[in-house]
């Protein structure tokens, strides 16, 4: 590795580094998602490797019981309502207390959040927690009144949202539970179905415009549901239209410049579909090299300031890519989770719900 590329290398260390231990104050608007935050940086230094070598026991520790202290159990005995709103919630607001062994539901707005569920088990199968204080039964329980008629998700109880990252995030946190008793799978390959564009790429819901961040969810709860490639009928096509949206990087849609972020929902698309030796590879890394930053990180666009979705998304694009490829020390990406091959494998044989099969 040349010294540019170990200072390149040293400086994305220390911009995940330092958003691990404080947050710009830009970051304010973003308080309530602040478990995908985390989610970020922490499976960004695990896919560059240096994890386990940045950081302490005591931090590791640390961020494990801050995330058991953002899960919402059912209150028992109480009105019924609360045995609907479990899963992990964002950050620790709503008059929320800081209680690692047992959250209860502390007023009617405080609620699980299928989203940061997601990232909240993500982040604990990084740090090798085994998932033993998770509780599934309600988490699960609670995904059942979160799917829709149409088969979509909502992301909380009460929520005016439903579409294909929800159903998403459901599939994923089905599969890390290795319970799907939360998901009615017909209705959500359904909804897939229904979603797909005259274009063969997905859109959030049926008759809406196909977009890679949408194509990405669909074909990884696909993934996830073992239901490729039998659902997907016109594989292809879809192959034909994610290829069409690379330039040097990739965009979302057509006639859109390229983005960072697209590295990782065009690429791990392709990737899931056995199509991703047709990139050109290097025309990516030289894409994504114009938007890497002197500060650490990546911009979303050449020339734009770092953001942690960005940067996290441009690495997690280069991970995709073959041992030969990766920087030296980094780690393989599983797309359909966004966890590194390291981390699938202690889902695998190190969680409780996985390891009593």
């Amino acid at each position: 590795m040349s010294d540019g590329k170990a200072r390149d290398r040293s400086n994305d260390i220390l911009y995940f580094k330092r958003h691990l231990e404080l947050l710009p104050d830009h970051y304010t608007s973003t308080d309530t998602n602040r478990m995908t935050l985390a989610y970020f940086g922490i499976s960004a230094l695990d896919l560059l490797g240096v994890l386990e070598e940045e950081t302490s026991g005591e931090e590791r520790s640390g961020w494990v019981e801050w995330v058991y202290a953002q899960q919402v159990h059912p209150n028992e005995g109480r009105e019924v309502a609360t045995q609907k709103q479990c899963g992990f919630r964002g950050a620790p607001y709503a008059g929320a207390v800081f209680d690692s062994t047992n959250s209860k539901v502390c007023n009617p707005y405080d609620t699980g959040h299928l989203a940061m569920t997601y990232t909240a088990l993500a982040i604990l199968i990084i740090l090798g927690d085994d998932l033993s204080r998770v509780n599934r039964e309600a988490i699960v329980s609670s995904m059942k009144d979160l799917q829709q008629a149409d088969g979509s998700f909502v992301p909380c109880p009460g929520s005016s949202e439903s579409d294909m990252r929800f159903l998403f995030c459901a599939c994923a946190i089905s599969y890390m539970l290795n319970d799907w008793s939360g998901v009615d799978r017909e209705r959500a390959l359904e909804f897939v179905r229904k979603s797909e564009s005259y274009e063969h790429a997905f859109g959030q819901q049926p008759d809406q415009e196909a977009h890679g961040g949408s194509t990405y969810c669909a074909i990884a709860a696909l993934t996830l549901l073992s239901a490729l490639p039998t659902a997907l009928q016109n594989q292809d096509k879809t192959v034909a239209w994610l290829l069409n949206r690379q330039r040097k990087g990739f965009h979302g849609r057509p006639d859109k410049p390229d983005d960072t972020c697209y590295a990782f929902w065009v690429g791990a698309s392709l990737k899931m579909l056995d199509a991703y030796q047709f990139v050109d590879t290097q025309a990516l890394r030289e894409f994504l090299e114009t938007t890497r930053t002197k500060y650490g990180g990546y911009g979303k666009v050449p020339e734009a300031y770092p953001d942690l979705l960005h940067s996290y998304m441009g690495l997690s694009g280069l991970a995709l890519q073959d041992d030969t490829k990766r920087e030296g020390g980094s780690r393989a990406l599983y797309g359909p989770l966004g966890i590194s091959e390291r981390a699938l494998g202690w889902l695998r044989e190190g969680t409780i719900y996985w390891r009593k099969v």
